[in-house]
């Protein structure tokens, strides 16, 4: 699906002034959540200035397309637009540029490589969402790895709860140039979704980077 057969507009931040998109250093401006099980989430609101203008660019440059899965017996429609820059594949902004240069360096020595692709979601509104998941292929039971995501357009709640079922839910409001990093066993030990909602719900891009071999 082209990016021409779907226009959602969505509420501009009045708090987002920057009229090109920019990303600051991330030192002094991240929070650390620990969670259970050496898994932990980094938290920094609104580290991508100019969000809105970076939004409107990916949603007419990128080259948005629909799935289709097998869900048990059948065949579903995924309920989201997605894109996908493999590794060496010019990312759709150079600001993504930036913003991958800068999460290498601030995560260099936990991460010990660097992010290497970028999968973009475009959630168009409420009715589109991802389940419960772990980001889990390409790596074993027991290695940790490292999802960074940043979120523009409208805010959307991302969940997180613990496979265990031994702590309470962990819920983000993202959007608007939100940066969030889940590091450690997160991946593993916990799951993350974005839930559909009947309530009105102006259109997300996330955009997440991922190390190599890990989807």
């Amino acid at each position: 699906m082209s990016s021409a057969a779907w226009d959602g507009a969505f509420q501009a931040s009045l708090l987002d002034v920057a009229e090109e998109p920019e990303v600051g250093p991330l030192h002094g401006r991240v929070r650390r959540i620990q969670l259970t099980h050496g898994a932990w989430v980094d938290s920094c609101p609104g580290w991508l200035g100019g969000a809105d203008a970076l939004y409107e660019r990916l949603r007419v440059d990128v080259p948005w397309h629909a799935e289709r899965r097998q869900m048990y017996e059948r065949v579903v429609d995924v309920p989201r637009l997605l894109s996908f820059y493999d590794v060496g594949v010019a990312l759709p902004h150079r600001v993504l540029d930036r913003a991958k240069a800068e999460l290498d360096t601030y995560y260099a020595e936990e991460l010990g490589e660097q992010f290497a692709t970028a999968g973009l979601c475009l959630y168009r509104d409420g009715r589109d969402s991802v389940a419960w998941h772990g980001d889990r292929i390409g790596r074993s039971k027991s290695e940790d790895t490292m999802v960074a995501i940043i979120s523009v357009g409208a805010p959307r709640p991302l969940l997180l709860r613990p496979c265990s079922g031994t702590a309470p839910t962990q819920r983000f409001e993202l959007g608007h140039g939100d940066l969030l990093v889940m590091g450690g066993s997160c991946q593993r030990t916990w799951e993350h979704c974005v839930p559909k909602t009947s309530r009105a719900a102006g259109p997300r891009i996330s955009v997440q980077f991922r190390p190599f071999n890990v989807r």
